[in-house]
């Protein structure tokens, strides 16, 4: 059987340990690959390279930089349905749904193509007599990526292409769910140009997590995945001196006014409820009818759910499987669980009917109503195809329920009231909002990040906040004395004048 090594060094690593993890393909429920789990020895290897490499990466001029990501981008254009299928076969995300992926990573590309401008430091000529200052930011050198098994491609790309257009080198730690997309993008980035050792891939688990996150040539760790490994990333990465961005769990909210165009709503809840199976962080799972929507609403969002293809996502379905038994598992144990908590279970995945094999992970879209806020169901991420409708009485009870809730990274309204939805952008403490858009996921050019227990740390993901996080200032204050005037001793604080 395969094994799925490291790349270190521009080549394929077989590590130096025996651990292996088992990689499976979630329609067939059959074990595809394995995948090598690094050593500590793995780790220092990877950090050895990147950091040797990184020192030339970081003084090639900016402009060749650029290039080398440009070629990267239209290598990946080209490409994509390559890297869709590797995601399709590991995740079981339909084929559709894997290109979004890889087109929205490839966007973060384009926008590190521009990383000139963004580069650029101030300069304040005379800020006193014969004194200039100038600001300059610089590479931090090693950093660590820690993905998430939902977006393999496009979660890494939120941050290596700004990571190494800056001159970083970078480590990426892919989920062993699904690792080898993350050894594709490294053949790529090869075949671009980029110098073996500035993209360097570390398979494995909490041992190679915990490597990155102690290790003292490593300068800055970006994670997303689950708030309680966020929150454990954070602290530790933190105490070993690191900078840290940690994007955490969600808990999605899609309000729903009466004045709402209720089969735009329906729409909505549906396509950003179950897509990719509830596996995303931008999920809605949960649904707040406000005031009388909430029987008219349900119906329309069943009626919907109820056309939905579940199946083989190399097949035309429209929604594939669980990533793994355990979760499909662990998913259905929600349901289980808000059936006995007393919530009306409308639509009931665990019967579904897929088109794929019969060990596949399966699990259909389940709708639930009348769930209260003290049932799991709707206290927990639960990270699969189930969708919770809460009723409320009001607006103000609606955006109440949002803001006590722990999560705050995304959340949507749907109103043809501009003033409502104006109030809700203003009071809602959330990090991106969504105005009759479901899924309010911003573009490259802007930062993506939550509040609250979705996320640890200062700093946002890609934009501007991206390439500040991957850099630090520099300030330089130059005098040029005419040496015939130059000289004598002034011991007082420095005065501009």
């Amino acid at each position: 059987m395969q094994t799925i090594a490291h790349w270190i060094d521009g080549k394929a690593h077989p590590g130096s340990g025996d651990r292996v993890g088992d990689v499976t393909n979630p329609a067939t429920g059959e074990v595809s690959a394995q995948v090598a789990f690094a050593s500590p020895q793995d780790v220092d290897a990877a950090v050895a390279s990147a950091k040797k490499a990184g020192l030339d990466w970081a003084r090639t001029s900016v402009s060749a930089r650029t290039q080398v990501v440009f070629r990267f981008r239209e290598l990946l254009n080209s490409r994509k349905e390559e890297l869709a299928a590797i995601i399709t076969a590991e995740h079981g995300k339909v084929r559709s749904d894997a290109l979004g992926e890889v087109s929205r990573g490839q966007e973060v590309v384009e926008f590190a193509c521009g990383i000139p401008h963004l580069l650029k430091g101030g300069n304040s000529p005379q800020v006193s007599t014969g004194v200039d200052v100038k600001s300059i930011r610089q590479p931090l050198g090693v950093v660590g990526i820690i993905s998430p098994f939902n977006f393999p491609a496009m979660v890494p790309m939120w941050f290596f292409p700004i990571a190494i257009a800056a001159g970083n080198a970078v480590v990426l730690k892919p989920s062993e769910k699904d690792p080898s997309a993350a050894i594709w993008m490294a053949e790529l980035w090869q075949e671009a140009g980029l110098p073996d050792g500035v993209f360097t891939v570390l398979q494995g688990d909490k041992v190679a997590v915990d490597g990155l996150l102690d290790h003292p040539d490593v300068a800055a760790i970006s994670f997303v995945g689950s708030t309680p490994i966020a929150e454990y990333v954070y602290e530790r990465g933190s105490r070993a001196g690191k900078r840290v961005q940690a994007l955490g769990g969600a808990k999605n909210h899609m309000v729903v006014l009466p004045d709402a165009d209720l089969d735009l709503a329906a729409d909505a809840a549906v396509s950003a409820g179950y897509g990719s199976a509830g596996e995303r962080c931008m999920a809605i799972s949960v649904v707040v009818a406000v005031g009388d929507t909430g029987d008219t609403l349900v119906d329309k969002i069943a009626e919907r759910t109820r056309t939905l293809q579940i199946g083989d996502g190399a097949k035309d379905t429209d929604m594939g499987p669980l990533v793994t038994k355990v979760h499909r598992d662990k998913v259905a144990g929600y349901v289980d669980a808000g059936e006995t908590e007393g919530a009306t279970l409308v639509i009931d995945g665990r019967e579904v009917r897929a088109d794929g094999a019969a060990d596949g992970f399966w699990l259909g879209p389940t709708l639930f109503d009348h769930v209260t806020p003290t049932m799991s169901i709707y206290t927990d991420e639960i990270f699969g195809p189930v969708l919770s409708v809460v009723r409320a009485e009001t607006y103000a009870e609606a955006l109440e329920l949002i803001n006590a809730n722990k999560y705050g990274n995304g959340t949507a309204i749907f109103t043809s009231n501009g003033g409502a939805a104006r109030e809700f952008e203003t009071d809602v403490q959330v990090g991106m909002i969504g105005v009759n858009v479901p899924i309010p996921v911003p573009m490259a050019y802007y930062s993506f990040g939550g509040w609250k227990a979705s996320l640890f740390g200062d700093t946002h993901a890609h934009g501007t906040e991206g390439v500040h996080f991957f850099t630090r200032g520099k300030v330089v204050t130059t005098r040029w004395p005419d040496p015939a005037t130059a000289g004598g001793l002034e011991l007082a604080f420095p005065r501009n004048h």
